[in-house]
């Protein structure tokens, strides 16, 4: 298979014919890679088992490595978690941003994107790239760490091409991304938990 073509699309103002393509990629089952606003993810339809599955294939990932997802919004949100007062309070203090929420799933969420004790990973992140994705798809997009096997985060493009390339369908090219991961906060008990520190300040979350 050949490897993935790389787009340049601009990071603050993505032009909408290059959301289209890359939405035609998701919708036909496709494999994208694309910046969001910590750094590469790569990503597909939630609904699509099969690109779940070739994404787990592609980076030679245990079936027990958690998948997070895009939303464009919190009402989008409310769709796929269960966002009670306390948690809705601190999404809205914390999105568009660097974080990935764990939360409690509804029935909408499919099983291969389940946590232990049926949570998800929701992020609503702080670029407007990703954000255009899940709204002209009108699905949430799948994002994982755009990583080779070998667990080196790949902070460009052409790199994403040469180590990924050949599972991919698509690569918009965003520029330079440092690697910087999301800080995991877990909102499903009475106390909001800092699973992993990484972009994003959380010292307002321990109080």
């Amino acid at each position: 298979m050949a490897a993935a073509p790389i787009v340049e699309i601009d990071p603050q103002h993505p032009q909408p014919r290059l959301i289209e393509r890359a939405v035609q990629t998701l919708s036909s089952g496709g494999l994208i890679a694309f910046p969001t606003d910590t750094y590469y993810a790569i990503g597909c339809d939630l609904f699509d088992k099969r690109a779940i599955e070739r994404i787990y294939q592609l980076k030679q990932l245990p079936r027990s490595h958690e998948l997070s997802f895009i939303c464009p919004d919190l009402a989008e949100v409310s769709r796929y978690a269960i966002v009670d007062n306390a948690a809705y309070r601190v999404l809205r203090r914390k999105t568009p941003g660097p974080f990935t929420f764990v939360l409690p799933a509804t029935r909408l969420v499919p099983d291969l994107v389940l946590r232990r004790q049926k949570t998800v990973g929701v992020r609503l992140p702080d670029s407007p790239i990703a954000l255009a994705l899940v709204r002209a798809l009108a699905h949430p997009v799948i994002s994982t760490s755009a990583a080779a096997p070998d667990g080196e985060v790949l902070i460009d493009a052409h790199d994403i091409k040469e180590r990924l390339g050949h599972g991919l369908d698509l690569i918009l090219d965003g520029g330079f991304k440092p690697n910087e991961a999301s800080s995991v906060i877990d909102l499903t008990g009475p106390e909001p938990v800092v699973v992993r520190q990484g972009k994003g300040d959380t010292s307002d979350l321990l109080l």
